[in-house]
């Protein structure tokens, strides 16, 4: 089976199961406990801190571990709308957020938050001069995806960051869950004061992830209780996911040039041959992160051709993982501009460091049979 769903999910790495699976199994201890085993613990979650610290090139007190994408997202959106509510109720963001993000900014509205929700050009990019005008004395929060989870599109995080910076009331979130290991992005001197990260997007485990939280910026929690995470996340540590997490991370970074340069060249060639397919309309762009193609073919329903293809032996999907059972139509692919028979039929090949050359040949082999017997069946 050739598997293309990476954005929705990664195989995790052998080691990373072998390390969360081992710490289960040794350091099992309440690190909130006075003993022995739990000061034990507590020294493994603070090694784990310094480490995903040093590896981020930030702060140790910078770093939160969370669940994930969703929950770091609705901690950062929540958690400054909450805080600084007394300071204004507008908060800034795109209409191709990330469910987790788009979400939690519609719920803040109910408890009477005004939320604008920029446009995008067709290449999918928000323009910073609309961003700025946005601003008004009530924004208390800008939250951009640095790079779209259905057609790779990349945000310009650094010039948004620029403006931020002009507006020191404006706390700025980045979403980073699809860009980590695949596009840079520098969190010193960028203007970004909370970003996102998720471990079983980059070979980690599902339920594990970390917030970035720059020093001085205050969160109101999500969670009440004991105040762990630095009073920002309470709840028992999950040690071993904090260290499974950072092993994924560690990795990743060891490889990050040299695979990025890998998944560049498997992008073109795809963007290449499925341009030149007839009835493929292409929604992603060269420009757009390396292991994101997005594609539309009219006139077929994206769920018939994803079960053909899994019939055939290729794992792909439609939209994000978080909204394809919900909807047929693709709200990023509406927000491009495009028409409700291309936002229908949208259809996402998502890549990973482990994805190979070969399956890519494969895969592009494949998939014009598979159209012609659809269409054929459609005749």
């Amino acid at each position: 089976m050739i598997y293309l769903d990476n954005s929705a999910t990664t195989m995790p790495e052998s080691s990373v199961l072998n390390s969360f699976q081992q710490v289960s199994e040794k350091y099992f201890a309440n690190p909130s406990s006075i003993h022995s085993m739990g000061a034990e613990v507590e020294r493994l979650q603070t090694t784990a801190r310094e480490q995903a610290a040093h590896l981020m090139q930030i702060k140790e007190e910078e770093v939160i571990f969370t669940s994930g994408g969703t929950e770091g997202n609705n901690l950062a959106i929540k958690g400054i709308a909450f805080q600084y509510k007394q300071r204004g109720k507008h908060i800034i963001t795109t209409e191709i957020e990330h469910p987790s993000v788009y979400e939690a900014c519609k719920s803040l509205e109910t408890y009477g938050f005004t939320v604008t929700f920029l446009p995008v050009d067709e290449q999918g990019r928000v323009q910073v001069e609309q961003l700025e005008a946005a601003i008004t004395e009530e924004t208390i929060l800008v939250s951009v995806m640095h790079v779209n989870n259905e057609t790779g599109a990349i945000q310009p995080i650094t010039e948004i960051g620029e403006i931020i910076k002009r507006h020191p009331k404006v706390m700025y979130h980045v979403d980073a869950v699809q860009s980590l290991g695949k596009v840079p992005l520098s969190l010193k001197n960028s203007g970004i004061d909370l970003c996102t990260f998720s471990g079983h997007k980059i070979h980690g485990l599902k339920g594990t992830g970390m917030l970035y939280v720059k020093k001085g910026t205050r969160l109101s929690p999500l969670f009440h209780g004991g105040n762990q995470e630095m009073g920002i996340r309470s709840g028992t540590e999950n040690l071993a996911g904090s260290v499974a997490f950072v092993r994924a991370l560690r990795l990743l970074k060891e490889r990050e040039v040299e695979a990025t340069q890998t998944l560049k060249q498997l992008q073109q060639q795809l963007l290449q041959k499925l341009g030149a397919i007839e009835g493929v309309r292409l929604n992603s762009s060269i420009i757009g992160a390396p292991h994101i193609i997005n594609f539309s073919i009219p006139g077929l329903k994206s769920e018939t051709v994803i079960h053909a293809l899994y019939d055939a032996g290729v794992i792909i999907s439609t939209q994000s993982a978080c909204s394809s059972k919900q909807q047929d139509i693709s709200r990023v692919l509406h927000a491009y501009g495009l028409s409700e028979t291309l936002a229908k039929s949208g259809l996402r090949v998502s890549l990973s460091y482990h994805t190979t050359k070969d399956e890519i040949e494969q895969f592009l082999n494949i998939f014009p049979q598979v159209l012609e017997e659809l269409k054929q069946i459609l005749e």
